[in-house]
This record gives structure tokens, C-alpha cells and sequence, in this order.
């Protein structure tokens, strides 16, 4: 059976940067064990499966996939299965106004926005289907340092300690005191395991307050091999999560925000990610994540 595809590069408005993604649109007849086959042939941070919605109120159903493992909810898919099948159901409608587009996926239905004016890049933003919350404590500065080729002088800046958040997916969020420090880091496999643990913390997020950029608000890095991901080059749900790390933090004032996270710079690969957050009393009751996304390939797999 011929299955059509599309390759998207993600929070980038520029193709060849960002986070790339491959959605797969003809799915019928495929189960957990095929995709997850299919998502290691692609071999790309996630591989996204389109399928009806349990609810035919909602767009789409996704099944998202890294080449080792599903996931219940991750932000580049849901932005780049947003914006594709915005353009591939409504592609005219899309050029006069913004487009509401529903995605199941296991975390919950998730409510996103896409654009795309002429002239202008496709955009989608989506707001949080679940908030932050601390969900651990990680080891101590010296072991997660050793673990990523780091000394223990590196970790920490202002307020700022390591600790796990999760908005869906649970990250071990490790400060860095600069760019230069955090441009040295690399997974020591022989420690990696043991430092970070529990397995589903074992995503780990490195950022730092210096940009690349000017006008960028932090810069980060993303390791997570137990789910086969040596580095991302951009990561929606830990920027989902890090908005509860802000939280705890910076002393942030009550109303909305918007700060952009610079990712994939190390890897060659560009991306920004736009993190909002909204408090009030002192408390984030909402968050969304936007960026950017290009349609850059399509294809048949013969399967």
C-alpha cells in the first residue's frame, strides 16, 4: 500500500533549520508496532501519525513516535501536524484568515491556531492542554555535571537550580551560567543512565540566560538517548514545562509574556520556539507554545 507523507521543519520559517518532522497521512491498517517501525526507518526527533479522531467534532488524531518509543504529547508535531493539515484541508481559507484546528492526541485534544498570510510563513500556536508542575528532584550538582561533560561550576545562575517539571512529559531542567559552557556539553553514556533517573526524567534540557541572538530570551540544548533522541534541535514540551521552571524562578509580574527560546544552534539547525505565559497573583494559569513551520518534502513509503 502506497502511504503519502510530508517532511516539515519545525520553529524555523526557513527550510534546511528547525526541528524536521515527518507526518504520516495514509494510515489505515497500521498498528503500534508498524509505526513505531516506520517512525525508526525516518529516524527524526518524532514521527507523527494522522488518523480519525475518536470524537469527529476534533480535526485529527495523532500518534506521535520517536525512533524508540510514543509519546502522549510533544509540541513540534502538534505545531507541524497543525500547520499541515491546515494547508492540505483548507489551504485558500487559510490565506484570508486564521484557522482552528483540534488534535487528539494521548495527553488530551489539544485547541491550535495556524496562519499563514501571503507573503508571511505558516504559524501555529496551541495553548497547554496541561499545566506545569514540579515532579521531582534531581540528583546533585557534581553527578548531573559529570554526565554531561560539564564541571559543577557550570550549573546554576541566579536563582536558577536543577530540578524536573512536566507538562506532559517530564524533563530534568539543568541551568547553565553561559554559552560557552553550555556549547561543551555532550552525554557521557557511561553516566548518563545513572544520573538521570527516573527513566522519564531522562530527558534532559540544558539553557542559559545568554542568547546567540540578540533579542532571544534564553538558549537551550536537549538530550534524551533512552528514547533514541542524541539531541534535539527543538522541543516543544520542554518549553512546555520549563514555563513552570520560570515560574519558580524569575520574580515574574502578573499579566501575559512571551519569551523566545533558541534551540538546534550546535546542531546547525536553528529554531525558535515562543513560550507565553499568562499570570495572575503571582500564579501561571495559562501557557501556549508557537513557532513557525515549512513544508519542505512529500513522498509515497510503499508499505
Amino acid at each position: 500500500m502506497r502511504r503519502k507523507y510530508h517532511i516539515l521543519d519545525v520553529f524555523s520559517d526557513r527550510a534546511l533549520a528547525g526541528n524536521p518532522l515527518a507526518v504520516v497521512s495514509d494510515c489505515g491498517g497500521l498498528d503500534a508496532q508498524a509505526m513505531q517501525k516506520i517512525a525508526a526507518e525516518f529516524n527524526l526527533s518524532e514521527t507523527v501519525f494522522l488518523i480519525e479522531p475518536r470524537d469527529p467534532v476534533n480535526t485529527a488524531r495523532l500518534r506521535i513516535f520517536t525512533p524508540k518509543a510514543e509519546l502522549g504529547f510533544a509540541g513540534h508535531p502538534t505545531i507541524g501536524a497543525a500547520v499541515l493539515v491546515a494547508e492540505l484541508r483548507a489551504k485558500d481559507l487559510l490565506r484570508t484568515q486564521d484557522l482552528r484546528i483540534v488534535l487528539e492526541e494521548n495527553i488530551g485534544a489539544i485547541a491550535c491556531t495556524v496562519s499563514h498570510r501571503p507573503g508571511k510563513g505558516r504559524q501555529a500556536h496551541f495553548t497547554l492542554p496541561k499545566l506545569p508542575a514540579r515532579v521531582g528532584v534531581p540528583q546533585n550538582a557534581e553527578c548531573l555535571a559529570a554526565a554531561l561533560g560539564l564541571s559543577a561550576a557550570d550549573i546554576g545562575f541566579d536563582r536558577h537550580r536543577p530540578t524536573i517539571y512536566s507538562a506532559g512529559v517530564s524533563f530534568t531542567f539543568v541551568p547553565v551560567g553561559g554559552l560557552a559552557a553550555l556549547a561543551g556539553a555532550r552525554v557521557r553514556a557511561d553516566l548518563f543512565e545513572s544520573a538521570f533517573t527516573p527513566a522519564d526524567a531522562a530527558h534532559v534540557f540544558l539553557y542559559t540566560r545568554e542568547t546567540a541572538e540578540p533579542g532571544h530570551d534564553f538558549h537551550a540544548r536537549m538530550f534524551a538517548p533512552g528514547i533514541g533522541i542524541t539531541e534535539d534541535p527543538a522541543t516543544g514540551a520542554a518549553a512546555a514545562a520549563f514555563a513552570g521552571v520560570l515560574t519558580a524562578f524569575e520574580k515574574m509580574a502578573d499579566g501575559n509574556h512571551a519569551l523566545s527560546i533558541e534551540q538546534g544552534y550546535e546542531m546547525g539547525r536553528p529554531s525558535l520556539i515562543i513560550l507565553g505565559l499568562d499570570l495572575e497573583r503571582g500564579v501561571l494559569v495559562e501557557a501556549s507554545i508557537g513557532g513557525a513551520a515549512v513544508i519542505v518534502a512529500e513522498g509515497t513509503l510503499d508499505l
